[in-house]
């Protein structure tokens, strides 16, 4: 184990998101080869041991993982300088063995096949307008119920307590959805549960 992290060179790359209290680390590395994977609490982290540690330090709220990204929302009391530092170090020691392809349930699979072919449809125009960007942010979203022209979303990530995901970015989902499937459609973030 000792040759396997002397041998491991770990590029890590800041890059700020439009939330203030995220900020996303682009590795040389994946860290998850197949979807995403956001994860509010050290309990739901299973077999990812990456992201179990990286909870252990102080000021962490969210992580999300997709691809060789991890985006990382910190409580607004904290300061970046303490948790990126920590991050660094963690992620130096914990990478060497992490494994992107570990089991993750993939519940939002799940969801798409039960959903309804109109909640289908706008899942597949986000697929192709707003999630790409979101994504390149560190977040993401699901449309969660369509009845009498209200579509209720919810974020996830850095997405989730961004500033701009309760004004711009929902504009202009409702501009898309109002071009791309009903003229009179609304747009509305789902409260917390």
């Amino acid at each position: 184990m000792e040759n396997q992290k002397k041998d491991f060179f770990l590029d890590i790359d800041i890059q700020p998101t439009p939330n203030p209290n995220a900020l996303k680390f682009i590795l040389n590395k994946p860290v998850k080869n197949v979807g995403n994977s956001t994860y509010k609490s050290p309990s739901e982290c299973g077999e990812n041991n990456l992201a179990l540690e990286l909870f252990k330090i102080r000021g962490i709220d969210q992580l999300h993982f997709f691809e060789n990204v991890i985006a990382i929302t910190k409580f607004s009391y904290e300061d970046w300088n303490s948790v990126e530092t920590n991050v660094m170090k963690t992620l130096q020691e914990q990478m060497p063995s992490h494994n992107p392809d570990y089991n993750d349930p993939n519940p939002e699979a799940e969801r798409r096949n039960n959903l309804s072919p109109e909640l289908k449809q706008i899942e597949s125009i986000l697929d192709k307008t707003i999630r790409p960007g979101l994504q390149a942010d560190g977040g993401d979203i699901q449309a969660l119920t369509y009845q009498d022209n209200i579509l209720m979303v919810k974020y996830q990530g850095a997405c989730g307590t961004c500033p701009s995901s309760t004004t711009g970015t929902l504009e202009a989902i409702k501009a898309i959805l109002r071009d791309e499937i009903n003229p009179e459609i609304e747009v509305y973030i789902a409260p917390e549960f």
